[in-house]
């Protein structure tokens, strides 16, 4: 199809930090400097390296990355009170707890204690809360990243079918809401919904959100759907599986360089936002 359009998350990305440079100008003039902290526990080497391109993204643009290492045996009590600590520091603006954290802790209840003017990242169930009724100030990061493509691409999405395949609190579930306060018409799919299919089938958009690799193909959408990808499986797979799904959409976003880009762009969109709130509020 000489239409194609490949949604280029790099593009999208670069674009976002380009917008916020004299953002984060204005705020030095103001006397602040956005700073994200980041908690990684335990030696996960994926985490560690997520954790490391995060911050490197964050110093790149003049935002402050405060990184803070506990040790694989930190128990949940440990880590709510750095968590504490950094609500506390008003020289912090947003907080990101690296996941998946050792399982002795209770991520859940560690999640539910960042406050909800710093949390960034979206994991709170207040900050989720405030997404799905339409007034949430940080949506999760790969959600937004999703909308912010949609947006940047001018892609048509009131009215539209849109299929989400996934569930997670932090994916699938916020992505679903955003769609549905955008006036798309929102299926939810997961692992136990029957005949997934022909609700693919139906859908003018597909958001693989699923986390298993070439899980949707080609033969199961509608001829001109657009697919947004935000899996990223071992080997730089996607949850969609690439070349048959490329034939039959009209738009597509490629793994890696699609959401995966966007994603770590709206976190510091989203870090650069809290600073602002401060000086503002």
């Amino acid at each position: 199809m000489a239409d194609k359009l490949i949604l280029d998350g790099q593009v999208v990305s670069n674009d976002v930090k380009q917008k916020l440079k004299n953002r984060i100008t204005k705020l030095a003039d103001a006397g602040v400097t956005p700073c994200l902290a980041t908690i990684l526990v335990g030696d996960d080497p994926s985490s560690e390296t997520y954790v490391r391109m995060k911050g490197n993204a964050c110093e790149k643009l003049g935002i402050i990355s405060k990184r803070i290492h506990l040790d694989k045996d930190t128990t949940t009590e440990q880590l709510l009170e750095t968590i504490q600590s950094l609500n506390e520091d008003q020289a912090v603006h947003g907080i990101l707890l690296q996941h998946p954290v050792p399982n002795q802790i209770d991520e859940r209840k560690a999640f539910e204690t960042i406050a909800i003017e710093k949390d960034v990242d979206g994991v709170t169930s207040i900050g989720y809360g405030q997404t799905a009724f339409g007034f949430g100030v940080y949506p999760s990061c790969t959600p937004a990243a999703i909308m912010q493509i949609i947006d940047y691409f001018d892609i048509d999405i009131e009215g539209k079918h849109a299929v989400v395949v996934g569930r997670s609190p932090i994916l699938g579930k916020p992505v679903s809401a955003l769609l549905l306060n955008r006036n798309a018409t929102v299926t939810t799919c997961h692992s136990y919904t029957e005949n997934l299919n022909q609700h693919l089938k139906q859908a003018d958009i597909v958001v693989a959100a699923v986390g298993k690799p070439n899980f949707i193909k080609g033969s199961s959408l509608k001829e001109g759907a657009v697919v947004l990808d935000a899996g990223y499986n071992k080997g730089n797979i996607g949850d969609v599986e690439y070349e048959s799904c490329y034939e039959k959409a009209s738009a597509i976003t490629p793994v890696p360089g699609g959401v995966g880009p966007v994603t770590i762009s709206m976190l510091l969109k989203h870090t650069v936002d809290a600073a602002e709130r401060t000086i503002t509020i």
